[in-house]
């Protein structure tokens, strides 16, 4: 069998900057609101919790496509479902920009959940045709930079057309990007290795004959689809996802407003501050991405990702306003920590699930998990209008941190031997 090192790696170049070019304008889309909640709530005359119902009710729809849309990458390609997705979401997401109440405003949010719901199942599928495992923590890491990407993007963009324009013309501005991304996606995706002419012949063999190995050896260890789907491993996974998603969604949404709460600075301030705890998350996901695929200590490192944010981000509301820079910082480190799990843990599901297996099992830790996308920023709004401070919201998030990172232990499942089969 060849060594990785022995084939090009023209992969790498192709359907990373693609898939992640493709998900930082889904981040964009998905999250842009978190600017708009001031010309939401005075326009639409609605409080802080109803703007944390808006913004996490993107989950509640972003149910329904988890498992049909990793089945349907899994048995017909991702090309297709992913192309339609990038269309639907643009018109969705321009739409945003014309509701006149709350109840549209919720029901466009609703429906941009459901039409995105399906595209990252249906691209981590992807991968997993094209990386090996060996590789997929860091191919995994490279995609998902588009999150943090998409927020350093998003921060002074937003920031910049909100000082010139409303909020209306931001989300129209914002939702044409998809539009032309889906023509870019259908000509430079592929389903796997062996349709790509592109692809040169070493390369072909490699991936065919490593990634044929390793989910023959996963199938002869996780037995059939329905013992896959009901271990404990999955529903750990689940859970910690579950609780993951709480921490990350309700910091991340509300970043921009507890950033101004701190600096107290212009929309052009407050995007480009949001955007420093963006850019350490990027390190923090390579750093992490690479240490695990070395060392293959995914529970340490998860458990120290989710620990580690939550220290920073109960000291970035100890420092609070008197101390505006420590404050700052402590959110740039809390993001480093706290987004490193991304590659780690998005890798785990593919040691011990294959085939249709697998499509339902990220469909099912993602839909149920990022359940918590919903609660998380609701919580932290209600608890601002009742307390009328971060502390409560904070301390409910890290709390939620705390609980992913020593969950993550109870995991088992072992990397497949692959050796013998690949011979």
């Amino acid at each position: 069998m060849q060594e990785s090192s022995d084939v090009p790696q023209r992969r790498w170049r192709r359907i990373i900057p693609v898939a992640f070019l493709m998900y930082t304008i889904a981040f964009i889309d998905r999250n842009n609101i978190s600017f708009a909640f001031p010309g939401i709530q005075h326009d639409l005359a609605i409080d802080a919790t109803y703007a944390g119902m808006a913004a996490g009710i993107f989950f509640i729809g972003y149910l329904f496509l988890q498992i049909p849309g990793a089945i349907i990458a899994e048995k017909f390609g991702a090309k297709r479902f992913v192309t339609v997705a990038l269309i639907v979401w643009g018109v969705v997401s321009m739409c945003t920009g014309l509701v006149q109440n709350v109840h549209q405003l919720l029901g466009v949010r609703f429906l941009l959940g459901v039409v995105e719901g399906g595209v990252s199942p249906a691209t981590m599928i992807l991968l997993s045709k094209w990386f090996p495992i060996a590789e997929r923590s860091q191919a995994n890491a490279y995609w998902y930079l588009c999150i943090p990407f998409s927020s350093i993007v998003m921060s002074p963009l937003c920031g910049l057309i909100l000082t010139y324009a409303d909020w209306r013309m931001m989300f129209f501005l914002e939702g044409l990007p998809p539009l032309i991304w889906a023509v870019v996606w259908w000509y430079f995706i592929d389903d796997d290795p062996a349709t790509a002419t592109w692809l040169p012949e070493p390369e072909r063999e490699y991936l065919t004959t490593t990634l044929t190995a390793e989910r023959g050896a996963i199938r002869k260890q996780s037995g059939s689809t329905r013992e896959a789907l009901t271990s404990s491993n999955l529903w750990i996974l689940v859970v910690v996802f579950f609780l993951i998603q709480i921490g990350f969604y309700g910091y991340g949404l509300w970043l921009p407003t507890l950033v101004r709460s701190v600096s107290g600075g212009s929309n052009i301030t407050v995007g480009l501050l949001s955007a420093l705890p963006w850019i350490a998350g990027m390190a923090g996901a390579l750093l992490m991405a690479r240490h695990v695929d070395v060392t293959g200590k995914r529970q340490q490192g998860i458990a120290i990702a989710m620990i580690g944010g939550a220290f920073f981000l109960l000291l970035s509301v100890a420092f609070g306003q008197p101390h505006p820079v420590l404050a700052i910082g402590s959110m740039v480190l809390c993001m480093g920590f706290l987004y490193s799990y991304i590659g780690v843990f998005w890798a785990t599901p593919t040691t011990f699930l294959t085939g249709t297996a697998l499509g339902a099992g990220i469909g099912i830790i993602n839909s149920l998990g990022n359940l918590g996308g919903f609660l998380g920023p609701f919580v932290v709004g209600f608890l601002i209008d009742r307390t009328h401070s971060f502390i409560t919201g904070v301390v409910f998030l890290a709390g939620a941190l705390v609980a992913a990172g020593l969950l993550i232990f109870l995991f088992r499942a072992r990397p497949p031997v692959v050796a013998q089969a690949a011979e």
